[in-house]
């Protein structure tokens, strides 16, 4: 049996774990990390992710003219969570971190060398319930790789660097408990199934959530979401199983919100999958129509991407069949259609301005090329009838009717036809208010109609849930401290990141404001170490 012994063991290797980890060696901590994943893929779900990240009054913002503030950040906050009376732990995570979010997540991350786009993006404004007031989604210049990159380079030239042991390929299975006090953790090195014992004064708990198994998230699949659907695709991390929320549960630990999930409704298979249901999460083109699975525009409220990824889950999971299809054309295509995440961003990834700018101003084609050929829930056609008969091909059924998909087509084309002063949609309604900034001009086309003969060839896609982020998890105190069903901490036990819920057990609440994840990853990792340093 393998053996390490430290004074802090920290469970995965995400971003939350090296957060902790950073600001434990600033303390001369002697560290333990194990994960399970290879060395390659150190940084976790992060270094897949576009890198958004949620501030409060930032410098960037400010640099717009935008004025933002805590209290109107929280109250935003508290809009979309829907907090219940009994959330009184994510209320308070929330306030945590619209207070903490610039000081110590922005300037902390600035100060490792992570640069932003001077624009921030505004996601998640709200639909029924208010959003996001103003922008605050800042996109990390070299997307989630270039954060975990520099974040990893800090914790290796680290001044006390000698005091981290890393240890990739490693499954944490059970936590060590004695006299009341957790001491460690057990498990097996997984290429050569050799088990391991490591034993520390303090545990952290940052091996991400549940939505990488499909099982759990089917098990806690929330009531507003009807039955899973059929088919779910996964998006989260692969080892993002859940073990490590067993284990804490064996040991009395209470697990909280489970059915509270940031999944996506705009989801695709992978053209080239590296687990399986492999999906990746499209940025849905907001000119594109939104039909259910007969070809009929779902409403009697147009889905539009950008204002309440809840409701496009919750509307496509509320039809017979749980999947869709967005009908568009190539000029739709080249314009808006973008895939979330650094490895369908590789201008941004690799920092190469130029490259991105081209791609703004003259179309994605590499973008759109590379998944009309390789992604199978693509078809192109000609014309409807192609289109349609190609639609049902893929799915193997005569489910989408011409009918049906040609009246919602050229519904919202003769409402383009007839001018922007007779333009009686709310989709195009929508169009024109997203319009007016300037950071989703940019890649908006300007009421675009769907049969447009210089626009062709027409695209369909076909969309499941992807299943992406579990906002509940462990439940833990403000400083991070994991805690029991009745309210007590648990001696030796943090839960950090995603695991944690973000922090809380569910600060997010029902749903989430979009760049909160990183920022709470981040956040939720430094009160842990700076809880274990303080009790030290």
């Amino acid at each position: 049996m393998q053996e390490y012994r430290s004074e802090v063991l920290i469970v995965g290797g995400g971003i939350a774990g090296i957060a902790t980890a950073l600001d434990l060696l600033d303390s001369g901590k002697s560290i333990v990390l194990l994960d399970r994943d290879q060395g390659e893929a150190f940084g976790g779900l992060a270094r897949e992710s576009f890198g958004g990240m949620f501030f409060v009054d930032s410098p960037v913002q400010r640099r717009q003219g935008f004025r933002d503030s805590v209290d109107l950040a929280l109250r935003d906050w508290h809009s979309f969570a829907e907090f219940g009376p009994d959330d009184v732990l994510p209320k308070q995570w929330a306030q945590a971190y619209v207070e903490r979010c610039t000081p110590d997540v922005y300037h902390w991350v600035r100060k490792h060398g992570i640069g932003f786009f001077p624009v921030v993006n505004w996601v998640e404004r709200g639909e029924f319930r208010p959003g996001n007031s103003l922008p605050r989604f800042h996109m990390v210049w070299g997307t989630g790789r270039e954060l975990a990159d520099k974040l990893i380079a800090a914790l290796r030239r680290h001044l006390h660097a000698d005091k981290l042991t890393l240890r990739f390929g490693h499954r944490v299975e059970n936590l060590l408990l004695e006299n009341g006090k957790v001491c460690g953790a057990t498990g097996v090195e997984e290429k050569g199934a050799i088990p391991f014992e490591a034993r520390a004064e303090h545990v952290v708990v940052a091996t991400g959530g549940l939505n990488g198994n499909l099982d759990k998230v089917r098990q806690h699949w929330h009531t507003d979401w009807n039955r899973p659907p059929q088919v779910i695709l996964n998006g989260s991390h692969r080892f993002a199983d859940g073990m490590l929320h067993d284990a804490v549960e064996k040991i009395g630990g209470n697990l909280t919100h489970l059915d509270k999930m940031w999944n996506y409704a705009a989801g695709v298979h992978h053209p080239r999958p590296r687990k399986p249901q492999h999906g990746l999460s499209l940025v849905p083109p907001r000119s594109a129509l939104w039909l259910n699975w007969r070809g009929e525009r779902i409403g009697p409220q147009p889905l539009v991407s950008g204002f309440d990824t809840r409701r496009l889950v919750t509307d496509v999971c509320a039809q017979e069949r749980a999947y869709s299809w967005q009908i568009l054309n190539r000029r739709i295509a080249l314009k808006e259609l973008a895939v979330s995440g650094s490895e369908f961003n590789p201008s941004i990834a690799n920092k190469k301005l130029f490259a991105f700018l081209r791609e703004v101003l003259f179309g994605n084609r590499w973008l759109v090329d590379d998944l009309t050929s390789h992604c199978q829930d693509f078809v192109m056609a000609a014309s409807l009838p192609e289109l349609v008969e190609k639609m049902n091909a893929l799915q193997g059924d005569d489910s989408v009717q011409l009918s049906a998909l040609d009246h919602a087509v050229r519904q919202y084309d003769d409402t383009i036809a007839r001018g922007t002063s007779l333009m009686n949609d709310e989709q195009l309604r929508r169009i024109g208010a997203l319009r007016q900034y300037r950071g989703d001009r940019a890649r908006l086309c300007k009421f675009q109609r769907i049969v447009d003969g210089s626009a062709l060839p027409l695209i369909a896609i076909r969309e499941f849930i992807v299943s992406r982020k579990s906002l509940g998890g462990i439940q833990t105190d403000l400083r991070s401290r994991v805690l029991t069903h009745g309210g007590q901490a648990i001696d030796g036990l943090y839960a950090v990141g995603e695991a944690a819920g973000f922090g809380g057990g569910g600060v997010h609440g029902l749903r989430a404001l979009e760049g909160t994840f990183l920022g709470g990853c981040i956040l939720s990792g430094r009160i842990a170490a700076q809880a274990i340093v303080g009790n030290t």
